[in-house]
């Protein structure tokens, strides 16, 4: 009976060894990330194309003011043979609008190919709901058309209303057009017949370039990649993916590794926004909050005569004037462990709000506990 339970023992000794391992194995498989998540290659990005467009079709909130819409608007009438004045179109037409148009085109984008653009007011517009943009020319910073655009627009929000009444969801005076234009210039970039490949990642981190080039070396067998610093890592590409890097560049984007960043934390002031991020740690220590809040509050009060006053009683004004301060309690709160976890357990215990929570963790950055960058936005 001994034996048997000493070896059921070392059974379950084991077989919890190994559960913890597997479990071990996959957070680790969890917290890596594909390479084509963290950045891209060098040669394929995003260009920048805009162009001045007319939005007709508007329920009345076109622009009122003529400035960006009356003159080419008539010249546009002119090129179909319909000869309008700008006077005309002042007194008469209210469902037109101007606005730039924006798209990003992406390089070897064949012609053909449609992209999404957005459309946005420049004028005095109430809103875009249910207006179709006509054809518009993007250009790129060559002043190249690269695309036309053209199609009904999409807000996603509405203005409706009247008789000084008036309800707004989002934001009416911007919109888009899915697959809205249509490419008819590339961007040609060549990608292979390359000696050499540039990764570059989109948050710069020493840690996670050197990491990169490991794990490119490891999967391919050959020492062939090497960080050249925090924002980027330069690879041989090998003989046999000399004609096709191509090819090589998607077995490298499937490659999965290790992200590491910087402990940082933001906070914007204007909205009491607070975003901490992962390896940020806290120092023990001991914090108190409280607010004042101060309240002036005014009640108009009318002493008007009796009925039968005598001449010369008028009525008068008094205005009352009422301030109230509270202050609320604070209480010293400790914070033991070195996690955001007990930070955010310890201000949720003291009941700050998000714009208190601005002002502490500037204080806990002076009092050098938060070890992490504080971003003001």
């Amino acid at each position: 009976m001994t034996t048997n339970s000493a070896f059921r023992a070392k059974t379950i000794f084991f077989w919890c060894l190994a559960a913890a391992l597997l479990q071990l194995i996959l957070l680790s498989e969890v917290s890596a990330e594909r390479i084509k998540d963290i950045g891209t290659f060098a040669g394929i990005r995003e260009n920048e194309l805009v162009g001045y467009g007319i939005v007709v079709g508007l329920n009345g909130t076109g622009d009122k003011d003529g400035t960006y819409i009356y003159q080419p608007f008539a010249n546009m009438l002119r090129k179909m043979g319909i000869n309008v004045s700008q006077a005309d179109l002042k007194s008469k037409t209210k469902n037109i609008a101007a606005v730039m148009v924006t798209a990003k085109l992406v390089t070897n984008t064949k012609p053909g190919s449609k992209i999404d653009v957005v459309v946005s007011s420049i004028g005095d517009a109430k809103s875009l709901q249910g207006g179709t943009l006509l054809m518009t020319q993007l250009r790129g910073p060559d002043n190249n058309v690269y695309a036309l655009a053209q199609g009904p627009i999409s807000i996603g929000g509405f203005v409706a209303g009247g008789g000084g009444n008036t309800t707004i969801k989002n934001h009416p005076n911007v919109g888009t057009v899915p697959n809205g234009a249509l490419v008819e210039r590339d961007v040609p970039v060549q990608l292979n017949n390359k000696e050499q490949l540039t990764f570059l990642l989109a948050a710069q981190d020493m840690t996670t370039a050197r990491r990169v080039a490991e794990k490119i070396n490891e999967q391919l067998g050959k020492s062939v990649a090497k960080a050249d610093g925090p924002s980027s890592v330069s690879i041989m590409v090998p003989a046999s993916y000399r004609e096709r890097a191509v090819d090589l560049m998607a077995v490298i984007e499937q490659m999965q590794v290790d992200v590491d960043g910087i402990a940082r934390v933001v906070v914007n002031e204007r909205t009491g926004t607070v975003v901490i991020g992962e390896n940020v740690i806290i120092n023990p220590i001991a914090l108190a909050h409280g607010g004042l809040t101060i309240e002036i509050k005014t009640d108009i009060q009318v002493s008007q005569p009796a009925p039968l006053a005598p001449r010369g009683a008028a009525t008068v004004v008094a205005p009352q004037t009422e301030v109230k301060a509270e202050e609320k309690k604070a209480y010293l709160t400790e914070v033991k462990g070195p996690t955001i976890g007990e930070l955010v357990k310890a201000l949720n215990t003291l009941g700050v709000t998000p714009k208190d929570m601005v002002a502490i963790m500037q204080a806990i950055k002076a009092a050098g506990s938060l070890k992490a960058d504080l971003v003001l936005m």
